[in-house]
């Protein structure tokens, strides 16, 4: 069954890696918001963005497009690994890319803005939050390679 899988997934490896990485390129609405209101506003008291409203749910809607962005590039690397192609380097970026699963499940970004932020309802060490902080661009290196990976397959960059 993994073989028929494997089969059909490289038959339609350049749409299966487009899909992804369009997916995971929207994560890029998620770190702005985390770097101009969270981050920033820990770090210099102000908000370079504080949406609300339409924007804050369409930023909600965008966040969670992040699982099938995991699944689906996770597929592109662990594809990659089964054909021992660069593999230190798509083994990082496999680990890179599934330490999202930990932020996801472990401290998601509400704990994080609300401890950063200075709510004391969560109780969370704000080393904890800068952690989960890091581990949320640690996907931003494993993006550009994506994107690459679509570009060089759709024949584009070569």
């Amino acid at each position: 069954m993994l073989k028929r899988f494997w089969a059909w997934y490289e038959k339609h490896e350049t749409l299966a890696i487009g899909l992804s990485a369009g997916l995971f390129v929207l994560q890029l609405v998620h770190l702005y918001w985390l770097s101009t209101h969270v981050v920033f506003s820990r770090l210099f008291n102000i908000s370079l963005f504080n949406p609300s409203g339409v924007w804050e749910l369409l930023i909600i809607v965008v966040d969670y497009t992040e699982i099938p962005a995991l699944v689906g590039v996770s597929l592109i690397y662990i594809n990659q690994l089964r054909k021992k192609d660069h593999y230190f380097k798509n083994l990082l970026y496999l680990f890179f890319l599934n330490s999202q699963w930990i932020h996801i499940f472990w401290i998601t970004d509400e704990f994080v803005a609300d401890q950063l932020l200075g709510s004391s309802l969560v109780g969370i060490p704000s080393g904890l939050a800068w952690l989960a902080i890091g581990i949320d661009y640690l996907e931003l290196p494993v993006m550009v390679d994506t994107i690459k990976k679509f570009f060089t397959k759709a024949r584009v960059l070569q």
